[in-house]
């Protein structure tokens, strides 16, 4: 079973940074595309930052030019670079691995950003 892990959420002021990390429990290489999503208290989750395997990025118009998503194959890692944190970017932030016709959701970090 293949088990992605989340960490380095926290609560931070509006302009400040975080580093997220998504830890999978296999190679990620091998998957097709990994993605951060978010959600918001009362809100519906969405997709916040995508990476392929060949490495094209995607991101929603709201976090474009702010956070930045990478992927460390060595390490079995990807990573969400968050700069210029909003309140409106509170959220839980759950990564998501596509791996053949499965997908696979992490836990989820709670991330805060105080006014």
């Amino acid at each position: 079973q293949v088990q992605l892990v989340e960490s380095g959420g926290g609560l931070v002021q509006a302009g400040g940074s975080l580093r997220l990390s998504c830890s999978a429990s296999t190679t990620i290489f091998s998957f097709n595309a990994m993605a951060w999503y978010r959600q918001a208290p009362g809100k519906q989750r969405e997709s916040v930052a995508l990476i392929t395997g060949s490495g094209s990025t995607n991101y929603i118009n709201s976090v474009r030019g702010r956070f930045t998503i990478s992927r460390d194959n060595a390490k079995n890692t990807v990573y969400l670079q968050m700069n210029n944190l909003k309140p409106e970017d509170t959220a839980v932030y759950y990564c998501r691995g596509e791996l053949g016709l499965n997908t696979y959701w992490g836990q989820g970090t709670q991330v805060t950003v105080s006014s």
